[in-house]
């Protein structure tokens, strides 16, 4: 019994000992333990052709048709598992999508960065170059992120309706013209009695169809 116990006790020290030694072999650098950034837009044993982009590798074929229907053969990455309609696991699959660029996708499928530095209201239009990523559930050809030139189209929280109600009753005083910014405006109508109220009834037309707008060049909301 006793000889039992040591042995028991010198296994339990062995055990001990090995186990330290594997935890400082990953510690060290010796295996590697880092999830891939992809994982994290990879659901686990879901749909393989539902997959994000992120998350397969496919054999594309760019001179297909465009906007014709395409198959493609796919794989997915390391550590991501799916299953197909029958729901067994797959690392191989035949991907349908339609044929086309992801520049060439419609306005919905893709999201693009904003800009407040543009005038949203000037003659004519101004446009600023935007930088649009597709979404993860959106398969296409090319690059998944492209510049694209937009109008602009920002606001900065002002009232179309409290513009034209302002140069209706107190347009006179430069009411209008103080809430959309334009003090320079605001204070020539407040000294000239709203130019004698021919500059009152211009703001009145101009504001209405939209034409005199905010001072930092932003739409109404």
């Amino acid at each position: 019994m006793a000889r039992a116990g040591v042995l028991l006790w010198h296994l339990r020290r062995l055990c001990r000992v090995l186990l330290f030694l594997s935890q400082f072999y990953i510690l060290s650098g010796g295996e590697s333990t880092d999830i891939p950034p992809y994982m994290m837009k990879c659901p686990s044993n879901g749909l393989c052709s539902r997959l994000p982009a992120d998350c397969i590798e496919c054999k594309t074929n760019f001179s297909c048709v465009y906007g014709k229907p395409v198959t493609f053969d796919c794989t997915v990455k390391p550590s991501v598992t799916c299953v197909d309609q029958d729901f067994k696991s797959r690392k191989s699959f035949v991907l349908n999508m339609t044929c086309r660029f992801c520049w060439q996708l419609p306005e919905t499928d893709y999201e693009c960065s904003s800009s407040t530095s543009c005038m949203a209201v000037s003659c004519p239009r101004q446009r600023y170059t935007a930088n649009c990523t597709v979404r993860d559930h959106v398969h296409c050809l090319g690059n998944r992120t492209f510049p694209k030139m937009l109008y602009c189209n920002w606001t900065g929280g002002y009232k179309w309706s409290t513009a034209l109600a302002l140069s209706i009753t107190l347009g006179g005083f430069g009411a209008d013209r103080f809430y959309l910014g334009q003090w320079r405006e605001g204070l020539g109508k407040l000294f000239s009695f709203g130019g004698l109220g021919i500059w009152t009834l211009l703001d009145v037309l101009l504001i209405g169809v939209g034409y005199v707008g905010p001072a930092d060049g932003s739409l109404y909301i």
